[in-house]
């Protein structure tokens, strides 16, 4: 069981490496810049009209791996959902990908990388499990919502955690979801400018809005629940 054990955590570990050699050596990380979403943003649109399963399916197995990975470029990713697909469409196929991420990358942690992720972000676990503790599925819900600890390390601090995976499933859901609207939402409205004076309308402007506000927002309203249920 041992050898089982060891053996799955070097060949995860192999193809962690073999990814990120390919993903620096061929500098992927240098296609998802804004400037090329917005190169490409006719022909994607084009394709997706065309082919709209395929193009969700190719869009699904590029960002589960980068939120397995932890990978730069999500945030583009997740603009970009909003200019190929639309705020509906795109919020939902972003969430089913982010959550779907977030459980692979609990289960890794607690089943392969378990004594890895204790000894890098073993400083952690302390307050996470008070924080379960004291507020029970309330605690991750508010990491997801307010992401005072990184969303990669919140995935893999969880693992360590007796938490039932369907649980951290359907909380992280619900907890990334306004998040996800709000990336979508101002990838929607990114996609339809057509000169810099489009920089300066009204959706655009409340969707930059909303990036900058939604977490003050958010914290201001825990902080109200908190006092009134204490």
């Amino acid at each position: 069981m041992v050898k089982n054990k060891k053996f799955s955590q070097a060949v995860f570990l192999g193809f962690l490496a073999l990814m990120g050699i390919l993903f620096f050596g061929f500098d992927l990380h240098h296609l998802l810049t804004f400037e090329r979403l917005k190169a490409s943003q006719a022909e994607v649109a084009a394709l997706f009209s065309e082919n709209p399963a395929g193009v969700i399916m190719v869009y699904l197995a590029v960002y589960i791996p980068y939120v397995v990975l932890n990978l730069p470029g999500v945030v583009i990713l997740g603009l970009a959902a909003g200019a190929m697909f639309g705020v509906a469409l795109g919020t939902l196929v972003v969430s089913f990908a982010s959550t779907t991420g977030a459980a692979l990358a609990c289960l890794i942690s607690r089943y392969l990388l378990r004594d890895w992720v204790q000894a890098r972000f073993g400083s952690k676990l302390d307050s996470v499990h008070r924080g379960i503790a004291e507020e029970g599925h309330f605690y991750l819900f508010s990491l997801r919502l307010i992401p005072v600890i990184p969303f990669f390390v919140i995935n893999m601090v969880m693992g360590l955690t007796h938490m039932p995976v369907r649980t951290f499933v359907w909380v992280s859901m619900f907890g990334m979801l306004p998040g996800t609207f709000v990336f979508v939402n101002a990838g929607s409205q990114i996609a339809s400018l057509d000169s810099v004076s489009g920089l300066f309308s009204p959706g655009l402007l409340f969707s930059f809005a909303l990036l900058g506000i939604f977490p003050l927002a958010v914290k201001r309203g825990l902080t109200l629940y908190k006092t009134r249920r204490g």
